[in-house]
């Protein structure tokens, strides 16, 4: 069939979803190989497609990663997607097109600024619980839940006094119970959902160990989840001008104070599409990537 590129960083080559989607593809005839993205020596003009899979290292490298991924011909996701998408700030865009998202705001460094984003939030700010993280970030790094506002207030001015964008958002009660649901598409078409426990404990601060933390269950995704999940897609394409040939997407969603769905990221870079945890679901996205190689030709 085809040459597939997988891209990774170093320390992942090894993950157990490129191992599942590597079978998947291989299963439909592809010749698969994994690939450091910053890997000088790779080829990319090789292969008839380049996948960006678990390249987590890239936000300490993001500008690198961002150049690295326009000179990569058959990319997907495309490096424009890429470039919008590895900076948080693409939530504001969402919020500008009317999709629901958690409320957000940037660059907090004092009480009063805090105290006036609750306000307009209609939140108490002593009876409220602050997440801080920075817009470059993946896998909860830097980032911490807070229910001191000078706490919040300190983590947020050492990322903005680092040079970093800082996140402020109310904390999401309902993650305690009921996590976060991801919704994942596959070359445009809906797949799979899956629940996320709580990674964020109260009082903890920094940590950048949770990933032992992570429990993941299938779920199937609500009709409001998924109109939800599709208007956050309309919103980026609307952002980007269209035209966005999503090989894949993934949607993460919690339930609002008025139980309705808010989007809380939409992973369009190197997301975690939970492969070897839903049934089918590698094979699924093996066929999306065999008709968007079918789309472009073939090397």
């Amino acid at each position: 069939m085809a040459r597939i590129a997988l891209a990774s960083s170093a320390s992942y080559v090894d993950d157990p979803e490129i191992k599942v989607l590597s079978e998947a593809l291989a299963a439909v005839g592809h010749e698969v190989a994994v690939e450091v993205w910053d890997d000088e020596a790779v080829d990319w003009h090789a292969y008839a497609l380049t996948v960006v899979r678990s390249t987590w290292d890239y936000t300490d490298h993001r500008d690198a990663f961002v150049e690295w991924a326009r000179r990569v011909p058959r990319l997907r996701n495309r490096a424009e997607v890429i470039a919008w998408n590895t900076h948080k700030t693409y939530l504001r865009d969402l919020a500008e097109a009317g999709c629901p998202v958690i409320p957000t705001a940037w660059d907090v460094t004092d009480e009063q600024t805090l105290v006036a984003h609750a306000d307009a939030w209609r939140l108490p700010v002593g009876e409220t619980e602050w997440v801080v993280k920075p817009a470059v970030s993946a896998g909860s790094r830097d980032t911490a839940r807070w229910s001191d506002v000078d706490d919040a207030l300190a983590h947020s001015r050492s990322l903005v006094e680092a040079g970093r964008t800082a996140m402020l958002q109310p904390y999401v009660a309902s993650v305690d119970a009921q996590g976060e649901t991801a919704v994942l598409f596959a070359g445009g078409d809906y797949s799979h959902a899956v629940i996320k426990g709580a990674l964020l404990a109260p009082g903890e601060g920094v940590r950048d160990d949770r990933d032992s933390r992570e429990r993941i269950t299938p779920t199937t995704a609500t009709d409001d989840q998924l109109d939800v999940a599709r208007q956050a897609l309309r919103a980026a394409s609307q952002a980007l001008g269209g035209g966005l040939d999503l090989l894949y997407a993934r949607v993460d969603l919690v339930a609002g104070p008025d139980g309705a769905p808010q989007v809380i990221e939409l992973e369009l870079t190197e997301p975690s599409l939970f492969l070897p945890n839903v049934d089918g679901a590698a094979e699924r996205f093996a066929a999306a990537i065999t008709t968007t190689v079918n789309s472009l030709g073939r090397v």
